[in-house]
């Protein structure tokens, strides 16, 4: 009998709407069976879905952009919206989540149904595996990059699910799925003890670095050997990292460091550019310009065409999206925390305070008795903060000047008094780049891996190796980058430029650059800073934090680095000055990895264990 397939996913998530990669743009798949996918033309219909998934279906987790777990877990942004709509999102924020919550749900269903993807690819490929092997692909045979692409989606996926819930979760492959459509494969073995993933995961990325091409000449939006070689180090890297001996870590320093250098040395983009990074931080995040910087090592590549939002919001249709300030409205979710905010506030050498004392200071943005919010524009900070994230009497891109909370914040008691930026268009995107429907529709790329990454992996490599003030030079690389740009002051009418009393001070190019719309300042740490493991290790995770902020990273950060209790209650303890929700909130030592969903243990009778952190 022939096994129906039916890809409802994939005719929702690319087609004229949107392309999660460059090349997707065949014909939705619906009710076919799976021999007629055993040709050149099937398999690439099913690569398609396989990308597709990359663009996430879920209507409130989000799987891939990671905001509800990475920032909001990690304390870099508030929920936002209402206390009570989403309880469980609530849950997360506020650290009461439970075996139960869906959000931990849908992210494991997220992942494991990208490894299904992956899976039957390799597993339809192999049914006509002689003719593909035929045909002439980028640089091998057709057959073998399809495997590839295949293999890394699928350590991809299981990565995703390893840096949330451990690595002793189940490593599903194409063997377990032709014995079951929906295989049920265990984390522990006979004798009971945990099955770690790691090398598992690791093999996958280096058969993909071994067989996929360095470019792609056309359909540039694949994967090539690159992405591999960056997610293999990132991977051997979380190995290795502190977490709390409770995740199967052992040492892969030296592998991680051998594919950095690989990477760093000759690493190149599809459009054969070598990595580097982009010439100003704001241009990661400018739709129409973020896609080839030589900065993106592995993106979600995001196309508008057509009118239906939903397929190019990468946080959710209507979530992040301000209250109505910009004409269209939204639910007001992903705020960024005070914490956030201070934590870039820097010294007189253009410096994060490191030492904590940036929680000393008032918020940046207080309510007066009217609750009128008025930021403090003369305290100087990193100018990427007024890119990362939106300030009252602060440019909001080319929207306005944002004065009240009227329509920007939907409950400031609950959310505060910042505003999600880097994944809201411009105003002159509409169109071609953006969908006028809703405010989070945009054509900007989502950066999954990003040469900056790249570059402070293997400082945080260097550290670890003894090689301090070589690490510094990495560490300022990706520092020096923020002095090249700056939001400038306008007039709140027009939003045209204006000249304003505020300046840019870069100290790293020794220049005063006039009409800020705030007091900014930067500069280079100084070779003091790298002379002990300590302080290296100090200004790295600074610079993690401001650099890639409100990209999903900083509670994965955190918890691998064995500080996410110290961290996470260290930052409750100053948020719950400004907001009562954080008042009895505390963060366990010990959660260095989420539950794995109660709803998956039940279903498996009693294959799947959970994992120890929260037997």
């Amino acid at each position: 009998m022939k096994r129906i397939l039916i890809f409802t996913i994939i005719a929702f998530a690319f087609g004229t709407l949107i392309s999660c990669s460059d090349f997707l743009e065949e014909k939705p798949v619906v009710n076919k069976s799976e021999t007629d996918f055993t040709n050149k033309e099937g398999v690439t219909q099913l690569l398609t879905g396989m990308y597709a998934k990359l663009y996430d279906d879920d209507y409130f987790a989000r799987t891939l952009s990671n905001y509800a777990y990475g920032d909001i877990m990690g304390g870099d942004a508030n929920k936002g919206s209402q206390f009570n709509d989403q309880p469980d999102f609530t849950a997360l924020e506020i650290y009461t989540f439970t075996l139960d919550n869906s959000y931990l749900s849908s992210k494991w269903t997220g992942c494991y149904n990208g490894v299904f993807f992956a899976n039957n690819v390799i597993k339809v490929a192999g049914l006509c595996k002689d003719d593909l092997s035929n045909i002439q692909g980028e640089s091998k045979d057709f057959y073998t990059e399809t495997i590839a692409q295949a293999r890394f989606m699928r350590a991809f996926w299981h990565f995703e699910a390893v840096k949330l819930f451990g690595a002793a979760v189940p490593y599903v492959d194409d063997e377990a799925m032709k014995a079951s459509t929906n295989p049920q494969v265990s984390n522990v073995d006979d004798n009971g003890s945990y099955i770690y993933i790691w090398d598992k995961i690791a093999d996958d990325l280096q058969y993909a670095y071994e067989n996929l091409p360095d470019t792609w000449a056309t359909e540039q939006g694949r994967v090539n050997k690159w992405a591999a070689q960056a997610l293999y180090a990132k991977v051997r890297l979380y190995q290795s990292s502190p977490y709390n001996g409770k995740n199967g870590n052992s040492d892969h320093w030296k592998d991680a460091r051998a594919a950095l250098e690989d990477v760093i040395a000759n690493g190149k983009d599809n459009k054969g550019q070598k990595y580097c990074l982009a010439d100003t931080y704001e241009t990661l995040y400018t739709a129409g310009e973020c896609d080839w910087t030589g900065e993106s090592v592995f993106d979600i590549q995001m196309t508008i065409s057509g009118s239906v939002e939903v397929v190019s919001c990468i946080n959710g249709t209507a979530h992040i999206g301000l209250s109505g300030a910009l004409g269209t409205g939204g639910w007001g979710f992903y705020q960024p925390s005070y914490d956030f905010e201070n934590a870039h506030i820097v010294d007189s050498e253009g410096l994060p305070l490191m030492d904590d004392s940036y929680r000393n200071h008032d918020a940046l943005t207080m309510l007066d008795n009217n609750n009128v919010p008025h930021t403090d524009l003369s305290v100087y900070t990193d100018p990427r903060l007024d890119v990362s994230s939106g300030r009252f009497d602060t440019p909001y891109l080319d929207w306005s000047v944002p004065q009240t909370t009227d329509g920007w914040v939907r409950d400031v008691s609950n959310g505060g008094v910042y505003l999600n930026k880097k994944n809201i268009p411009r105003k002159a995107d509409k169109g071609s780049l953006s969908i006028s429907t809703t405010t989070c529709s945009s054509a900007k790329n989502f950066h999954l891996i990003r040469y900056a990454d790249v570059l402070l992996w293997y400082a945080e490599v260097l550290i670890h190796d003894g090689e301090y003030a070589e690490a510094g030079k990495y560490i300022n690389m990706v520092r020096a980058r923020a002095a090249n740009g700056y939001v400038k002051a306008v007039n709140p009418d027009t939003m045209e430029e204006s000249s304003s009393a505020y300046v840019f001070d870069d100290l790293v190019n020794g220049a005063k650059k006039s009409n800020a719309a705030a007091s900014y300042r930067i500069g280079l740490y100084p070779a003091s800073q790298f002379t002990t493991a300590e302080s290296a290790t100090l200004a790295l995770r600074w610079e993690r934090r401001i650099e890639m902020a409100l990209e999903g990273h900083r509670w994965y950060d955190l918890a691998r680095w064995g500080i996410a209790g110290d961290a996470l209650n260290g930052y409750v303890k100053y948020e719950k000055t400004y907001l009562a929700k954080y008042a009895s909130c505390s963060y366990n030592p010990n959660w260095v990895m989420m539950p794995i969903p109660y709803n998956q243990i039940r279903k498996m009778n009693g294959l799947l264990v959970q994992n120890e952190v929260w037997k």
